[in-house]
């Protein structure tokens, strides 16, 4: 066989090589080729999924909570609840909006950058992805125009219909990416036919073992991540002194929301943990840097700090409290779970990375948990506003749940490597044949149009939040002479013939 009909089929394969020795036939230059396009194309897909994620959580909390202003303003007709949702509305419009087309980038990619993926599980997560635009896109696409223009124009009782049916509309979309994304961590019910995964059981495959924990653990997550925006946003005003009615009932509502949410998000947390170490014990090896199985009876320490170090499978600088992972991860004294050395290193997730994001992700949630419960407890004092510093806690603490969120994912997309479908299909394996230098160039795209594109809808946002609440009239009935901005012309107040 000739080097080129070798190399074709080599390429083709997508199997690594293992070989030393005189590069004959220009093998080790393929194989650099294609390992920097891996690299590439997982940085690039990262760097989109970090994007999107963050505003799809943000519109999922800030629907619902839209739901729920709307819901206090017909309960009491209170003008400062009107205020807030209009206010919402602006920023829940610029983030569906700037969702929707980071979204957009990630298909493109699945088609472009992974097309090993789409071929061997397309039949999977192709149907599921359609369920979502069929039930989710489409409850939000019917309602967004009523809720959005609707004020005024229809009754009270169907806007607030409207809005409720845009939240849930959110979270269906939720249900569906979420059960997608669960089955690539937990892939089940299908079996796999001339190295194509076809679907046997579809109840099985949307409710795979990993679903359920990480379908309330995202939610939660993104309902507390809004509501540390919301109550973050307040404090800013109470701090400056502007729009205090405003502030003070958006902080009272997130200390409300995060006393009671946040421990639940922590059990929900613990549950999803003990189901990892179930399925994907590799990823918690990674995540608690455990590299070696300790004694007979010692029971596994929990890392608090250290600096992983891979090369030589130890920890440097390492700050651990004896047992207290086992008493966590198998709620046990002595228990133990695999280390990494239990497989080779071409099994193991990427260590360092995996370990910092899990504890980013935990800290923020323990510093959330101590202001919530504080902040709870002033206020059941009476002295909640009083307080400068749980209120200017609240106000620095306001982009706390993105960081968390992103670095959430960080752990559960990294943790699941060398796997993109976990015990299915490598990640090396899916990567298309894309050469290294066109890989870059779309990186430096997207770089470019996402800082330009969301700086720009960041800088919107902000703008928004510092003009603050405005007192909103309500709109004059249309049988007295108002027009609907339909057309350019329909706001004119006098026929046009008269001009």
């Amino acid at each position: 066989m000739g080097c080129d009909r070798l190399m074709q089929r080599v390429t083709k394969s997508h199997v690594p090589f293992t070989e030393s020795g005189p590069d004959w036939c220009g093998f080790q230059n393929v194989r650099r080729r294609r390992l920097d396009a891996l690299l590439l194309s997982r940085i690039q897909f990262g760097f989109v999924i970090s994007f999107h994620v963050l505003f799809p959580a943000f519109t999922i909390g800030t629907a619902s909570w839209l739901a729920f202003v709307e819901g206090q303003w017909l309960r009491t007709r209170k003008p400062i609840w009107r205020e807030l949702y209009f206010f919402w509305q602006k920023i829940f419009a610029v983030s569906f909006g700037m969702g929707v087309v980071s979204g957009i980038v990630m298909a493109f990619q699945f088609g472009t950058n992974w097309p090993r993926l789409s071929q061997v599980a397309g039949s999977v997560i192709g149907p599921l992805l359609t369920y979502e635009v069929l039930t989710a896109f489409f409850l939000e696409a019917s309602f967004l125009g009523v809720m959005m223009f609707g004020w005024g124009k229809v009754s009270p009782r169907l806007h607030f219909f409207s809005t409720c049916m845009v939240a849930l509309g959110t979270l269906v979309s939720t249900f569906w990416i979420l059960s997608s994304n669960s089955w690539l961590q937990t892939p089940a019910g299908h079996a796999i036919i001339d190295g194509i995964v076809v679907p046997q059981d579809w109840w099985q495959v949307v409710f795979n073992p990993s679903f359920p924990y990480r379908l309330a653990h995202m939610a939660l997550g993104s309902f507390i991540t809004t509501c540390f925006v919301i109550g973050g946003v307040g404090a800013w005003y109470l701090r400056k002194g502007t729009h205090v009615e405003a502030g003070r009932t958006m902080l009272l509502a997130a200390v409300a929301f995060a006393a009671l949410t946040v421990p639940v998000q922590i059990f929900v947390g613990d549950m999803h943990g003990l189901n990892t170490l179930k399925h994907q014990p590799m990823k918690i090896a990674a995540v608690e840097a455990h590299w070696h199985a300790e004694g007979e009876g010692e029971g596994v320490p929990l890392v608090v700090f250290a600096v992983p170090n891979e090369k030589a499978e130890r920890n440097d600088f390492e700050i651990a409290i004896p047992r207290l992972g086992s008493l966590i991860l198998t709620h046990s004294l002595d228990g133990t779970f695999d280390p990494l050395t239990s497989v080779p290193a071409s099994e193991r997730p990427p260590v360092v990375p995996v370990f910092f994001a899990f504890r980013i992700m935990v800290g923020l949630g323990t510093l959330m948990l101590l202001l919530a419960w504080a902040s709870a407890f002033q206020w059941w004092r009476g002295r909640l506003l009083e307080s400068r510093w749980l209120v200017r806690g609240w106000n620095w603490m306001l982009p706390s749940g993105f960081i968390a969120l992103v670095s959430g994912w960080f752990v559960t997309e990294m943790g699941r490597q060398p796997w993109v479908v976990y015990g299915v299909l490598r990640t090396a394996d899916a990567v298309g044949p894309q050469s290294a230098w066109m890989t870059a160039l779309s990186l430096g795209v997207y770089i470019v149009g996402y800082a330009f594109v969301f700086g720009w809808g960041i800088w919107y946002l902000v703008k928004i939040i510092r003009t603050g609440p405005k007192p909103h009239d309500q709109q004059p009935p249309i049988e007295d002479g108002s027009h609907t901005p339909a057309r350019p012309l329909s706001g004119a107040d006098e026929p046009l013939e008269e001009r």
